[in-house]
């Protein structure tokens, strides 16, 4: 089977969450990290590449002192299926002691992220809280995982836009859209 086009996946997606419905969503997220954190610090991780528009909204959304970090890992490398994780970039800062935000783009089966934390909390971490743009509606995953923060819903199907990629490409849309994989 070939992969359609983007501008053709494009074509035929149905629009899940609009540009302003996601930066209604991100302020309420920096807020509720605000009241969380209580005026102490955390290290802001941002999970490579999908998280990187909802991190730098979020980012100006919070203000308690953060310190910037970023990991880069993927199951994906370019396709809808995931696959084995593969750590391309590990946090450079010292996690010992910090509460840990760790940012991502979607919540779907959990694993890559469920790898990050585990990560983050071998390197002394005190609390890792997850922070995702959306969280996929199924019952698929790993048990107990679940996000601190969340933004949006979206339903069981393959989502793209607002840094989530189809096949690489429309990180960039400022929406979030849906189409049958």
């Amino acid at each position: 089977m070939t992969t359609p086009s983007f501008s053709d996946a494009l074509a035929r997606a149905d629009l899940i969450h609009d540009h302003a419905a996601l930066g209604d969503a991100t302020r309420r997220i920096g807020g509720e990290i605000d009241q969380l954190l209580g005026g102490g610090s955390a290290v802001f991780i941002t999970v490579m590449q999908g998280a990187l528009i909802f991190a730098g909204q979020l980012a100006t959304s919070i203000k308690a002192p953060l310190i910037f970090d970023y990991v880069h890992a993927t199951r994906y490398r370019g396709t809808t299926r995931g696959g084995e994780l593969e750590w391309i970039k590990r946090p450079s800062t010292s996690l010992a002691g910090q509460t840990v935000l760790l940012v991502d783009d979607i919540l779907d089966e959990g694993h890559t992220l469920n790898a990050i934390r585990d990560f983050c909390l071998q390197q002394g971490a005190a609390r890792v809280l997850l922070v995702v743009l959306c969280v996929k509606q199924h019952g698929r995953g790993v048990a107990d995982m679940r996000a601190d923060f969340v933004g949006v819903e979206v339903p069981d199907r393959y989502v793209f836009g607002y840094g989530m990629d189809f096949h690489e490409q429309g990180r960039n849309l400022a929406a979030i859209y849906a189409v049958d994989a």
